[in-house]
């Protein structure tokens, strides 16, 4: 439908809003990897819990420090869900401009014989015909309720206030809405619910609210555990599309059949089913509960504002998404879903040592696994890890004959005086909780001089700070403070100065152990960017070799 000029006289106040009541694998080796059946992320088959606004950047502590273009995404998602918690609704014929968030009331007044008549022209008989025949179907009760002054309100925010990020979101949900579809259906749940994705999160893995609700379904911790999400201080599956998504389904079919509607179901996910049952019972109406049912506790005021909006949002977003021509958005980019191996990953390993065995970037990886939010699996446990597809096999084989030390980009610490953990933790640009996490007998309020601590960083990091060692040392700073983890191999088989070649190994890593450059390691062995290794060749890892060891290098290559 192609907005008019009319349509925003009916734009009164809007009260937009999100709070949330229900805040609510192994072997010993890498195995050989599972390529998803592509049926359960196929393109989509047609066309949370908690408060959805204020959503911050998910911490990406163990990763780059720089802002990336997904992190501003986010930041851009924070923003557009904000002003759904912001703005209040009034009537869509007369404003109050001291109202908070308020849209400035029209300078022509509607009348509400007006209103009504518009609406009906703009949903209850769009079309007619065989034009009416070849219209969306759904599978809730979209159209009795899309004449609702609130859901004539939402369609105008989306379509007008949000209408850039609203068309991200719908090419967002692309990505997810054939799996999303198939395991709501899956549990009985009628697959247009899908669309609470869009109010809750707008289909963001990363979306974290102002009272700590996470992910797509926007999840409170107590709610994701009792549904069998894992939440600890490595992994948090809220953030995982597809688990989090199956616990949804199973939250939504469960409130289905407490309350008896799915419009009744919504209003608990939102409010809790607490506050939705004190509301049957002063409408006494809890025996014959419908999705009507929901309108007449909102026009009795028995659910809270947020609630009360939360329906009429689930359905002004329904409409749009359906049809998002019709409305005006017509440069949607939709992105396709996720296709990938899976391989069990049984020791402790950083997202960006996968990333270059698989060929691949960090960034990459994070979206394959956005539940593994320090970028790192988790120590001491086998997980299932996703990598892209067709890359399965080599990535298990190559992790395999990676030494265990070179699984993860971290450095030690060593504590001078005066020093905190969160001063530490500033330092190397990663979270207090990660180094708490990875220094497990560390007490943070008793730290002493010479205490070691492992910090777990990114790559740039352990750059610059390799890149700083060789520099001249201030004469204010303490000696030895910080060092690599992995110490270079002074009494090695190939000499002092020198490392011998194992398997699996590359100038990458082979440089990160000792603190250099590729390039230099490839200038002082004569190596070509074409050159490989051999396995138990000689690699000279140092501008000169030891005294007493200078025959040179045997050749690295075949």
């Amino acid at each position: 439908m192609a907005a008019t000029s009319r349509n925003v006289l009916l734009i009164g106040m809007l009260a937009i809003a999100g709070c949330r009541g229900h805040r609510v694998a192994s072997a010993p080796e890498p195995v050989l990897p599972v390529v998803v059946a592509q049926a359960d992320v196929a393109a989509p088959a047609t066309g949370v819990a908690g408060q959805a606004g204020d959503v911050t950047v998910a911490d990406s502590s163990a990763m780059d420090s720089v802002v990336t273009p997904e992190q501003a995404d986010s930041v851009a998602d924070a923003r557009t869900l904000a002003a759904l918690e912001e703005l209040e609704f009034g009537s869509l014929d007369r404003g109050a401009p001291n109202v908070k968030g308020v849209l400035p009331a029209p300078v022509e007044a509607v009348s509400g014989k007006e209103v009504v008549k518009e609406a009906t022209n703009l949903f209850a008989e769009p079309r007619g015909g065989a034009e009416a025949a070849k219209g969306p179907t759904y599978d809730i009760d979209v159209t009795s309720f899309a004449t609702h002054k609130t859901v004539k309100a939402y369609m105008g925010f989306f379509q007008r206030l949000v209408r850039d990020r609203f068309e991200i979101w719908l090419g967002r949900m692309a990505r997810y809405e054939g799996m999303a579809r198939n395991r709501f259906a899956a549990q009985g749940v009628p697959e247009d619910m899908i669309y609470l994705g869009l109010i809750e999160s707008g289909f963001s893995n990363t979306a974290v609210s102002r009272a700590k609700a996470v992910g797509m379904w926007q999840f409170m911790a107590g709610t994701a555990k009792k549904y069998g999400l894992v939440i600890d201080q490595w992994v948090d599956e809220r953030r995982d599309p597809f688990k989090a998504t199956d616990a949804a389904a199973r939250l939504l079919s469960d409130l289905n059949g407490e309350f008896g509607s799915w419009y009744l179901a919504a209003a608990a996910y939102n409010g809790g089913s607490g506050r939705v049952s004190r509301g049957l019972r002063r409408l006494r109406a809890a025996d014959t509960a419908s999705d009507g049912t929901f309108f007449r506790l909102s026009d009795k005021f028995y659910l809270k504002r947020e609630t009360r909006d939360y329906v009429p949002k689930l359905i002004a977003a329904a409409l749009i998404a359906k049809e998002p021509s019709r409305y005006g958005f017509t440069n949607v980019t939709e992105l396709g879903p996720l296709q990938f191996d899976e391989i069990t990953v049984s020791e402790q390993t950083g997202m960006d040592v996968l990333a270059r065995l698989a060929d691949t970037t960090t960034a990459t990886l994070l979206e394959l696994n956005p539940q593994l939010f320090r970028g790192v699996t988790p120590p001491g446990k086998a997980v299932i890890v996703r990598v892209p597809a067709g890359s399965g096999t080599i990535v298990a084989r190559r992790w395999s004959e990676l030494p265990p030390e070179e699984r993860v980009t971290v450095i030690e610490h060593i504590i001078v005086k005066g020093e905190t953990i969160s001063g530490i933790a500033k330092k190397y640009h990663v979270d207090g909780a990660l180094v708490l996490a990875a220094n497990p007998k560390i007490r943070p309020q008793a730290l002493r001089i010479g205490q070691r601590l492992v910090i777990p960083v990114s790559l740039s990091a352990r750059a610059s700070l390799a890149t700083a060692s060789r520099s001249p040392r201030r004469a204010t700073q303490p000696k030895a403070a910080v060092r690599p983890t992995v110490k270079p191999e002074a009494a090695t088989p190939g000499g002092a100065g020198y490392h011998m070649v194992k398997t699996g190994e590359t100038l990458w890593l082979i440089s990160q152990r000792y603190g250099v450059t590729v390039n230099d390691l490839r200038k002082w062995n004569g190596l070509s960017a074409e050159q490989g290794l051999r396995v138990g060749g000689r690699l000279l890892v140092s501008a000169q070799p030891a005294v007493g060891d200078a025959a040179g290098p045997e050749s690295p290559s075949p």
